[in-house]
């Protein structure tokens, strides 16, 4: 059994060599929103562990910004916040992939 029911790792890398990365589309701002967002809906505690987490390049910048979620391993792009509070309510909360966002 993992630690945390649900594991979100929000690619933040930016290439050195400028090419496209997820850095670029805000991708810091986006995971520290998630962060404080599942804090404020109360499902980043004990009954409810979900961990939102940077992460280093994942190779898909092609497709960025992107986050992954595990143990279901889904990937998704967004846009803005309201991407994200769908991703928030409907995979985190009801467990449910949010199949217009998925990559």
């Amino acid at each position: 059994m993992s630690y945390f029911d649900k594991h979100v790792f929000f690619c933040t890398n930016r290439r050195k060599d400028g090419s496209q990365c997820c850095a670029d589309h805000g991708a810091q701002k986006a995971r520290d929103y998630m962060k404080r967002k599942v804090k404020e809906l109360g499902i980043s505690g004990e009954n409810n562990r979900i961990r939102i987490n940077n992460a280093g390049c994942m190779d898909r910048c092609e497709l960025g910004p992107v986050i992954v979620v595990y143990p279901e391993g889904v990937w998704y792009t967004y846009v803005d916040e309201s991407d994200l509070d769908e991703i928030m309510e409907q995979h985190l909360k009801q467990g449910r992939i949010v199949e217009r966002l998925k990559i």
